[in-house]
């Protein structure tokens, strides 16, 4: 970590669940200062002049990092901070993940865009055009809502009676819904934690007798489970497709291999760490130190190229030029940036007085 530490800035905005405590904590071991902020607290103020991202009446800070994320019911903030963030600072999620990954319908349209296995899924425009669905297919069937997490939102009908009763029910909810084919596995499914371009941690969820959601929270129990490289390689594959580098997928063992039943932006952490023994959050703060760093660095790049160009095509700079860059270590000697030469128009066949202390070098041209 060394002197980066003392120069990055994070915020982590969320709604406070146990799982978000353990990563604040994490990403204090990476940044020099961490903000925990409630996106209860938020406000976007929206004109023709912009966004202006307020947090608890005052204007938001600005971070190195900002790692965002909540539940479905705040995905249109989120991805409007996301927005008016993500060019000055890291962040691990980007702005149409928040619509994409919080809508099951919009989730399955960008997998298939991908070519992501997942179980065969039908949209119907009315109750009547649904019931023709479901008088040809198979049973069990199941039916979603399009938003909801950890399950909820999820109802399985056996037969295609007890499936029209539950389509008279959504009609009168006034709720738009999924028909998917079941797949049957025993009350099993898998989640792989994705962070970036691998698989950090994967379990096999075991759902409790009388109940087919496989989730941790409502009694499942997990187990770590090793993932082949072409399930790993489709989960990671489902985690690009929605831009979330830090997500859940959620997928199940088909007779035609692994198939994604949902990603999940916001995924507890109690049940994965506790399973796998793995510091998960950890993983996640490293991760997003790694990633600030580079950001940071490709915008110092940025910044160095326009000085550059415009030095190339003859602009005249006459004020002092601020550059933040790492220095080129050879042995006991510091070879400066090249475009320091170009600043200076320094030559060899000059002398320079140089002054020397710590932390502090200046060179000036003699005579």
């Amino acid at each position: 970590m060394g002197g980066s530490l003392i120069k990055m800035k994070a915020a982590l905005i969320s709604l406070g669940s146990v799982s978000s405590q353990w990563t604040l904590e994490a990403m204090k071991k990476y940044f020099r200062e961490v903000d925990n902020i409630n996106i209860k607290n938020v406000e976007i103020k929206i004109d023709a002049k912009g966004f202006q991202v307020m947090c608890a009446g005052s204007p938001m800070q600005e971070y190195d990092c900002i790692f965002a994320k909540g539940s479905f019911r705040y995905a249109p903030l989120l991805r409007s901070l996301t927005t008016a963030f993500h060019e000055s600072a890291y962040m691990p999620l980007k702005a149409n993940s928040f619509t994409i990954g919080h809508d099951k319908l919009l989730t399955h349209l960008a997998l298939q865009h991908n070519k992501i296995p997942m179980p065969s899924t039908y949209l119907a425009s009315s109750p009547e055009a649904a019931k023709k669905i479901l008088s040809a297919l198979t049973y069990p069937i199941v039916l979603k809502f399009p938003h909801g997490t950890q399950g909820k939102g999820v109802m399985f009908a056996d037969s295609y009676a007890s499936a029209s009763s539950l389509l008279d029910a959504l009609e009168t909810l006034k709720q738009p819904f999924l028909i998917q084919e079941y797949i049957e596995t025993g009350g099993v499914d898998i989640r792989a934690f994705v962070i970036g371009d691998r698989v950090a941690a994967s379990v096999r969820r075991t759902a409790v007798v009388g109940e087919k959601r496989a989730n941790i929270h409502a009694g499942a129990k997990g187990e770590p489970y090793l993932l082949d490289k072409n399930t790993q390689r489709i989960a990671v594959s489902a985690a690009k497709a929605i831009g979330a580098e830090i997500c859940a997928v959620d997928m199940l063992e088909s007779h035609r291999g692994p198939e994604v039943i949902e990603v999940n932006l916001s995924p507890g952490l109690q049940g994965i760490t506790e399973t796998t023994k793995l510091d998960i959050a950890d993983m996640i703060a490293r991760y997003l130190y790694e990633k600030t760093m580079a950001f940071m660095e490709k915008d110092k790049t940025s910044e160095a190229d326009k000085i550059l160009k415009g030095l190339q095509a003859g602009k005249q700079l006459s004020d002092p030029q601020q550059i933040i860059s790492n220095l080129d270590f050879r042995s006991d000697r510091i070879l400066l940036p090249q475009i320091v030469t170009k600043l200076s128009k320094f030559d060899e066949g000059s002398e320079f007085i140089i002054k020397a202390e710590k932390g502090k070098v200046v060179i000036e041209k003699f005579g």
